[in-house]
Order: C-alpha cells, then sequence, then structure tokens
C-alpha cells in the first residue's frame, strides 16, 4: 500500500500515539477551520496530486501529501501518497453526463462502520443528469479532482477527455499563519486576516465581507496613486446618470489629490451623446473639466471642441459622440473635507434615443499631493 496515514487517537490535535508505522513527520498545527478542527488540504509543494491521463477510463494521481479532516470527534488525519495511483472510472450513462471526484478517503473503523484502517484514493461517483455536479463528500474525505464523464464514454467509444474533463479541487493546508498558494478560486479564507499568493498577488481574507482582498501594504499616503481602468465596455441606453461599474476609488479624508483621466465613448448614430458627472464624498470641494466635442456636434470630423469645468457633485455637462471611438480627457483636482469616501464617474446617454457605450480602457487616476 503506497498511501500512508499517521492515525491520531480520538480528541488529537496534538501528534499522540500511532497504531501504523509511518514515514511522516509530524505536521504540528495546520490551518484552523475551528477550534477543534484542521482545514482539510494540500500540502504545497512540487505539484501534489497532480492528475494525468492513464488510459480511456483511467486517472493517474501523483504523489503528495495532506491534511484530511474527519469529523469533530475524529480530528485530522496527515496522510500521504509516496507513489503514484492509478483509478477507473466506470462507463457513462447512456443519457446523461455526470460528475465525479477523486479524493483522499481516510477509513477508521473506530469512527466509521468501515471496519477499516487506511486511507486510499479512490472516486466517488456522481449521479448523472442533464446538469451534472459534484457529489456530496462523507467527513475523513478530501477531493481532489472533478471529472466529467461524458454520456455514453467508454474504452470502447474513446473513453474521458483528459484535456477538458478535469476541474481542480485541490485547496492547500499550511502551518498557521504560513502563506498558502491559491488553490481552487472559490476557496473561501479558514479565518480573518488569512494570507494566499494568487497568482503573485498577496491577498488577504476579510471573514466580514466573505472575499478576499488584495494587501497592500502601508505606505505614506503623500504621492501615492489611485489608479481604475474599465477592463470591458458598458453600454448605456437610458438618460438616467448612475455609476459606472469600473471608475470609481476610495479617497482618504482630509486629503488633496490631483485628478486626471481618459474617456473613450462611442454611440448608435451621431444623436446619442453622452452625459457625464463627477460625484465625490459629501464636503469634497475642486473642479473636474473634460476637453471633448460639442453635445450637439454631428460632423464626423468632431472639430466642434470645447472645454467645461464643473465642481463636484455640481451637475454634470453632455458631450458629442460618434460611431467610431471619440476620446475625453479629464483633469482636475479634488480635497475631501471629514469624510472620505467614493468618488465615481457617473455618465449616461445624453440625447437620442440609441445607445451610447463607455469603452474599455478608458481610465482615471488620483495622487494624493496633501
Amino acid at each position: 500500500m503506497t498511501v500512508r496515514a499517521a492515525w491520531l487517537l480520538p480528541g488529537g490535535s496534538g501528534p499522540g500515539q500511532t497504531r501504523e508505522d509511518t514515514r511522516l513527520a509530524p505536521l504540528g498545527t495546520m490551518t484552523p477551520a475551528g477550534e477543534l478542527t484542521t482545514q482539510p488540504g494540500v500540502i504545497p509543494g512540487g505539484d501534489p496530486f497532480a492528475a494525468s491521463g492513464a488510459g480511456a477510463m483511467s486517472l493517474q494521481i501523483g504523489v503528495g501529501r495532506a491534511a484530511v479532516q474527519g469529523t469533530l470527534a475524529q480530528g485530522a488525519y496527515p496522510v500521504a501518497v509516496d507513489a503514484p495511483e492509478v483509478v477507473t472510472f466506470t462507463d457513462g450513462n447512456a443519457q446523461f453526463a455526470r460528475m465525479d471526484t477523486v479524493v483522499l478517503r481516510v477509513f477508521d473503523g473506530l469512527f466509521d462502520t468501515s471496519g477499516q484502517t487506511l486511507a486510499r484514493v479512490e472516486v466517488v461517483e456522481g449521479e448523472a443528469t442533464a446538469t451534472p455536479t459534484a457529489p456530496t463528500l462523507e467527513p475523513a474525505c478530501l477531493p481532489l479532482w472533478d471529472v466529467r464523464v461524458p454520456a455514453g464514454a467508454s474504452a470502447g467509444t474513446g473513453g474521458i477527455d483528459w484535456g477538458s474533463a478535469l476541474t481542480d479541487r485541490r485547496r492547500y493546508s499550511v502551518a498557521v499563519g504560513g502563506i498558502a498558494p491559491q488553490g481552487a478560486a472559490a476557496d473561501a479564507g479558514a479565518y480573518d486576516g488569512q494570507y494566499r499568493d494568487a497568482g503573485g498577488f498577496l491577498e488577504r481574507w476579510n471573514a466580514a465581507a466573505g472575499t478576499w482582498v488584495i494587501y497592500r501594504p502601508p505606505e505614506s499616503p503623500i504621492g501615492s496613486t489611485l489608479y481604475v481602468r474599465k477592463s470591458q465596455d458598458t453600454p448605456r441606453s437610458t438618460a438616467n446618470l448612475s455609476a459606472d461599474p469600473h471608475l470609481s476609488v476610495t479617497l482618504a479624508a482630509n486629503a488633496t489629490y490631483t485628478f486626471q483621466g481618459h474617456i473613450v465613448a462611442t454611440s448608435g448614430t451621431t444623436e446619442d451623446d453622452l452625459l457625464l458627472s463627477g460625484v465625490a464624498p459629501s464636503g469634497t470641494s475642486g473642479y473636474w473639466a473634460a476637453y471633448g466635442p460639442r453635445f450637439d456636434t454631428t460632423s464626423t470630423d468632431a472639430s466642434n471642441i470645447r472645454m467645461v469645468a464643473t465642481e463636484w457633485n455640481a451637475g454634470s455637462r453632455s458631450f458629442g459622440t460618434l460611431p467610431t471611438a471619440m476620446t475625453i480627457p479629464l483633469l482636475g483636482d479634488v480635497k475631501t473635507g471629514a469624510n472620505g469616501g467614493t468618488l465615481a464617474v457617473h455618465w449616461a446617454r445624453s440625447t437620442g434615443t440609441g445607445t451610447t457605450t463607455l469603452k474599455a480602457g478608458s481610465w482615471i487616476m488620483l495622487r494624493r499631493v496633501v
């Protein structure tokens, strides 16, 4: 048997005694999931439990180590797979696809009805339906990979397409306080203040918001830059001003910033213009200005240009647009009062009955000077 487990006695959050010989070193205190539980997961290092096709209906799982959490009474089991394991999938359902899960499972006869004391890599088969989902797993069962088994799949029909069938379910567990690899993108953090490495960015788990937040190290506020850029087009066919989904930043209280930006807009016709407004936290003073085509421009050379300026939170200004992209530079200054908060570009279609679009690549940038 190539799967080895260091078996903890009941209630053991420490090393305890073992009922089998093992070559594993003690794991120490891993990422906690609660007062007496451990976040189940793969221990990083290399590519643990890597998956590769081993046949039409067979998958090879590579070596690796993991912490497998059982019930509260069981505690967590340190487990190692020290040689590759091959698992085989049953043929696909005649009508529907199904989603199977490859797991690392611990059996412990003191707590379950298996009558066994072992750990193994195995397949938990899902239900074949029109919209298959991964099966529900029992305690002491760590998911590694989901495998979509197409309807009618078998060795005789070509089997499973390993290039597209796999979904990585590996999540990672490290020593408490350690920084873990990201793993499956949807994995929640275990505790407030936990850190992970997400594609080269350090992220911190915000338990109150239920989300991972990019960690920004402390820095002197003077000279700091806030920059946001639209990642996709936003079309609008209403004349009601509302915040752009991408062009907003959070300002500190009692601070002064320089402001600049670059708006790229198009419209269905020369009649569908752009209405712009700058909305800042209550108590903000300063002006924003824009340089662009007049809102009543119908000439395709857009030669009728004007500069307009207005205070923050003091109304909106209209600009002409064309079916080809028009650019509108922005500049200004921002001085917040006792209230920090969100500064955002609000906009709408100004005239016409069609659609005005704010294009990806538009941006705003603020640099703190006081």
